[in-house]
């Protein structure tokens, strides 16, 4: 919850909102109002502590401060019977500050060594209960110490994660310091012996709720030993002797609830328990693949206590505890919550239920076994609903954790199952889960944002997120200071973010500002809050009107300061990909250059594409592609070793992933449009491994590869290393097979660069550096390459139309060869002066085939409606093309493409004249 805490004041008759933040420290003041805003210091004492209670520690400790008067308040000890301290750094700093207001401190909650060491300066002499999760790096030295200090305690819970350090000496230590424990339960330890079982049974007299999970050995026949123990929990632990557990625990006299669920026990043993035990009521037994795997398991006879298993419909099963048969179906547990009359025992039997289903269902979950399909669609997902409206906070946490969990398929990939992300949605549960985030408990908020993150993989439930009001509650979860919770809201808006309908949304709930917000707050040592934030940013900055908010919200900075400093490499990718969205609205807005304005951001995006990470190269690759479209950001890319760069970026990615190669093959591309960088890519040896891209078998590699060799062929010396490195036969082949008609234009460009008669005129000037160059025989490559590119014209030429047009100059006529003639993403292309200057020049070559290629290439470039049509109509008037044209046109000996496709270009040439005139 963020410090500034706003609430609404119903006591004065009106809805002002007050902010804490507008008083400063030490007000004493308790008058009425203050220029007309409600003076929070006149609530009443009780109302200001049942708000302080609602706070985090952190957060009650600064509002103290705020006046006298708080100060006393917040001292009040009912403030400070708990404390959850899982979501903030607590150590023995943070432990001793706080120990004066934890005198009668009785439960904590807290999370990793750190905090463990730092629970015996609390001073809390009368701590009755302790729970700790992250718990492997705690060792008995540390437990035996907590112990030893709180003699007190009744309850010590330590897991889900495994305890690997903590062995039975500790135990030991736990049965002789602890005579009034009631409840243990550990996960994880390796060997759980006798002798510590055994000094449980002697020192612990009251213990009734002990439970030994995940554990590698457990001794049965000690536990036989524990008299007092009613409900007992071996979930998950290996090694176990279910004839000794069948023989003995039967006997154990006050034994009700009994869990082996996620073990090998079989249907022999489970009968023998069942049958053999006198005060057995509860048997769960989920997720025993030998168990389930025995046909003869409907035979067991359970005497009218209750199997809990998979093969069992659950909730069916739970609805027998109770005389009242009203209680069925899946609303079992809510109206067993609901009901005013509960028998104590019957409270006993569900909240430990309630605790070990959250706890199995959220284990099987995480290990994902196959076949349990059919469980979670018909009662996991509902299971987990029902669980996550306990009373029991952990259960709740838990429950939402499952729901978070069992969704995913691939964690690598955030691929989830559907059909299981639909089942939560269709029982209510997207509801249930918002409403749990803005429950005023950090925990639930986090796990409950989690939930909701990993269920809006799904367009469906993102769809049904956002229409229940989700989107406001994660931008406003987003500004926690709490940064567990800030994270996995961060996810959520991540998540929802990928649907273009939910970005306008989240950036009028203030999600923009709120992600860019987390960058600043959690600049160092919180990856994971960086990588969601940045990933959410980035799928905003694709949207046009997004993108100028993340720019005005301060994002370019936040960015590029993490692209610069981060060294997480999930942070990095996310970082780039957001940076390459940005700047890839330059026709829109100033984006483009703002990135590259901002100090440091070129040579970050350039160091990033040497990443080891596949990922952080591409998405960086992709960055410099883009803002390589504006003319100053090309210029300082290559002053800032961006050429040779991308160039070894090139030449390393031929088994890389097609995303790779394309924005590898791009950069170069939008650098090479300056013919002094082109130059430069061909002396740095950027040719081969474009040759070798133009090869690849994705059609997005194609088209980048051959716009790169496009742009160098221009240049004479750059024609003649093509020539040499096999590029023709290359580009050839692109012509003949690319899906891409765009990659087979610009391939069979490329080609009548280097044949145009340019490149001879060239060659007896070439420098002593390019002298290897001299030898190659030009004219074996240039009879392949004009057979294609004119293949490649022919392409686009209907006999009829052009018959149609020769004999009539009719608009329709022409219209209709334009229209076949027509590439529609050649009119995203833009060249320049000389690049229209050399085509208009090739209209004049004695080659027909280049004749009509040069035209076909113009008739591309002035399409009405194409981007930039009317800037090279313009060009092209500046140079007298028209009078080029009309020889062209008129030519006797030129063929027939080159004749219509010229007279199509003057046309064009034409309405671009009139459309300027008006």
């Amino acid at each position: 919850m963020s410090r500034r805490v706003r609430r609404k004041v119903a006591n004065k008759g009106k809805d002002s909102v007050v902010s804490l933040s507008c008083y400063e420290t030490g007000v004493e003041d308790l008058g009425t109002e203050r220029n007309g805003v409600v003076d929070w210091t006149i609530l009443p004492d009780d109302t200001v502590i049942h708000l302080f209670s609602r706070l985090n520690y952190r957060d009650r400790a600064s509002l103290s401060s705020t006046c006298r008067a708080w100060r006393v308040l917040a001292a009040s000890q009912c403030l400070w019977s708990s404390l959850d301290v899982r979501a903030h750094k607590f150590d023995t700093t943070m432990a001793t500050s706080l120990a004066p207001r934890c005198i009668n401190l009785q439960k904590i909650k807290f999370r990793g060594a750190e905090s463990a060491d730092a629970v015996i300066h609390l001073q809390a002499k009368n701590l009755c209960e302790i729970n700790g999760d992250y718990c492997r790096k705690i060792t008995d030295a540390t437990l035996s110490v907590i112990v030893a200090r709180h003699e007190a305690l009744e309850s010590i819970q330590l897991g889900p994660d495994f305890c690997e350090r903590i062995t039975g000496d500790a135990i030991k230590a736990i049965a002789f310091c602890c005579p009034k424990l009631k409840k243990l339960r550990l996960s994880g330890i390796k060997n759980v012996f006798a002798d510590a079982i055994n000094a449980l049974a002697k020192h612990c007299p009251n213990l009734i709720d002990i439970g030994f999970l995940d554990c590698l050995n457990v001794d049965e026949a000690a536990l036989g030993n524990i008299l007092s123990v009613r409900f007992l929990s071996v979930a998950g632990s290996s090694n176990m002797n279910w004839s000794v557990v069948s023989h003995l625990w039967h006997k154990l006299p006050k034994l009700i609830g009994l869990d082996v669920s996620r073990t090998d026990i079989g249907s022999t043993d489970v009968s023998r328990l069942l049958f053999s035990s006198q005060s057995l009521k509860v048997l769960c037994a989920l997720n025993c693949p030998v168990l389930e795997e025995d046909t003869s398991v409907s035979t067991i006879k359970t005497k009218g206590k209750l199997l809990l298993s998979l093969f069992s419909d659950i909730f069916i099963e739970l609805s027998s505890l109770f005389a009242d048969t009203t209680k069925k179906g899946r609303n079992v547990l809510l109206d067993w919550r609901c009901s005013k009359k509960k028998d104590k025992n019957l409270i006993e039997i569900m909240t430990w239920l309630e605790w070990i289903l959250s706890h199995t269902l959220l284990r099987t979950a995480e290990s994902n076994p196959q076949g349990l399909d059919d469980f979670w669609l018909k009662q996991g997902a509902a299971l987990l609903l029902s669980l996550m409206q306990s009373s029991q906070e952990d259960v709740q946490e838990r429950a939402a954790t499952g729901l978070a969990t069992f969704v995913v398929i691939d964690d690598e990939n955030a691929s989830i199952d559907c059909r299981r992300a639909e089942a939560v949605m269709l029982d209510g549960g997207i509801r249930l889960l918002l409403n749990l985030a803005k429950c005023w408990r950090e925990g639930l908020q986090s796990e409950a944002a989690k939930a909701i993150a990993n269920l809006s993989v799904n367009a469906n439930v993102a769809k049904a997120v956002a229409e229940e009001g989700g989107i406001n509650i994660l931008a406003l979860l987003a500004r926690s200071m709490n940064r567990m919770v800030a994270e996995e809201a961060a996810g959520g808006l991540w998540n929802l973010s990928v649907g273009e309908e939910h970005k306008a949304a989240i950036a009028e709930a203030g999600g923009v500002k709120a992600l860019v917000d987390l960058i600043f707050k959690w600049s160092s040592g919180c990856d994971g809050v960086l990588e969601r934030a940045a990933g959410a940013l980035a799928n905003l900055a694709a949207d046009d009107k997004c993108s100028t908010e993340v720019a005005i919200a301060g994002g370019v900075h936040a960015l590029v300061m993490l692209a610069r400093s981060c060294k997480f490499e999930g942070v990095q990718e996310q970082a780039a990909r957001a940076l390459a969205n940005l700047a890839a609205h330059g026709d829109s807005n100033s984006n483009n250059a703002a990135v590259g304005q901002e100090a440091g951001a070129l040579e970050a995006l350039v160091h990033l594409t040497r990443s080891p990470h596949e990922g952080v190269r591409q998405e960086a690759a992709g960055a410099l592609w883009n803002l390589s479209f504006d003319d100053r950001n090309r210029e300082a890319i290559a002053a800032g070793g961006g050429i040779e760069a991308l160039v070894t970026l090139a030449q390393s990615c031929s088994n890389a992933s097609p995303g790779l190669q394309e924005r590898a093959a791009g950069a170069l591309w939008g650098l090479s449009v300056s013919e002094a960088n082109s130059i430069a890519i061909g002396q740095e040896g950027g040719v081969a491994p474009l040759i070798a891209l133009a090869r690849s078998d994705a059609e997005d590699v194609h088209e980048t590869a051959a716009g790169a060799l496009w742009n160098l062929a221009f240049n004479h010396s750059n024609a003649l290393r093509i020539v040499e490195e096999g590029g023709v036969p290359a580009l050839v082949h692109l012509c003949l097979t690319s899906e891409s008609k765009m990659a087979c234009f610009m391939a069979a460009l490329a080609l009548a660069y280097m044949f145009d008669g340019r490149t001879d005129e060239f060659t007896p000037m070439v420098t002593s550096s390019e002298s290897s160059l001299k030898s190659v025989s030009m004219d074996g490559p240039r009879r392949l390459a004009l057979k294609h590119i004119e293949a490649f014209i022919l392409r686009f030429s209907d006999a009829q139309a052009f018959a149609a047009a020769a004999v009539s100059s009719a608009p329709a006529a022409l219209a209709q060869v334009t229209e076949k003639a027509r590439i529609q993403e050649a009119g995203h292309l833009r060249c320049s002066g000389a690049e229209i200057g050399r085509f208009v020049s090739m209209l004049r070559n004695s080659s027909s085939i280049l004749k009509s290629c040069a035209a076909f290439a113009l008739l591309q470039f002035t399409i009405p409606g194409g981007r930039h049509a009317v800037h090279h109509a313009s060009l092209m008037q500046g140079a007298g093309a028209a009078r080029v044209l009309r020889s062209a046109a008129a030519a006797a000996n030129a063929p027939i493409e080159a004749k219509i496709f010229a007279r199509i270009v003057l046309r064009n040439l034409e309405h671009h004249q009139v459309e300027h005139s008006i």
